[in-house]
């Protein structure tokens, strides 16, 4: 078994709820087609408003205009605008015991997140909170990681190869001693690819059974 020296965490959809729920909630109150807004999304996946945004090609005035663009030539208005608002998620409590697990054991904690600059005076917000109340227990939640890289920062994003191995290089490890954590297949591809350790999360319970086999040991 691996001796794993890092576990690198997605956040959204991870330690937090997914979006995905946020947005069928509100696509079901707009009687838009379900997953309506992760279709518009997935669409030219390297170029879209979304991607864009993610990486700070464009602010969120732009991408307001933009999605809403995407959506209509898909044949719903969907403002931009509106879905900013739905990407925060509820902060899972048992994720946040494993952090604390994982650091007690000496484990070494980071984060890689596809985010963008939601607030008024546009900076980062790596879980996405709009609400202070909600911005700060995430803000609490993100001092537990030695490392934050963002894509707003970097101008690169998940999947793109060169987010994982900059990871690497700031941690000073290799790939095959660090784990990765992610609610979407298509960016754990990379990182198993170049060596990590992989678990991809679709319930809290599911994921910490998965990532308890991985290391070898209980996790809280």
């Amino acid at each position: 078994m691996a001796a794993y020296k890092a576990i690198i965490w997605d956040f959204g959809g991870v330690i937090t709820a997914s979006p995905f729920e946020a947005f069928n909630r509100y696509e079901a109150a707009q009687d838009l087609p379900n997953d309506f807004i992760r279709t518009i999304n997935a669409q030219n996946p390297d170029t879209n408003a979304w991607a864009r945004f993610e990486r700070s090609d464009i602010d969120a005035t732009e991408f307001d205009t933009a999605f809403r663009a995407e959506a209509l030539a898909a044949g719903h208005d969907v403002p931009g605008s509106d879905v900013l608002a739905l990407l925060a998620g509820d902060i899972r409590p048992e994720m946040v015991a494993v952090l604390d697990g994982l650091k007690a054991r000496g484990y070494r904690l980071a984060c890689i997140t596809n985010n963008v600059k939601t607030g008024a005076d546009e900076t980062p917000n790596p879980g996405m909170a709009r609400e202070p109340k909600k911005a700060a227990a995430i803000a609490d939640v993100m001092a537990r990681f030695e490392m934050v890289i963002e894509s707003s920062i970097e101008g690169l994003r998940k999947p793109d190869p060169a987010i994982y191995q900059l990871a690497c290089d700031k941690l000073g490890l290799q790939a095959h001693d660090c784990v990765f954590l992610d609610d979407l297949g298509i960016n754990l591809k990379p990182a198993r690819a170049m060596g990590m350790g992989t678990v991809k999360v679709l319930t809290a319970a599911q994921a910490i059974a998965d990532l308890a086999a991985l290391l070898g040991h209980e996790l809280p």
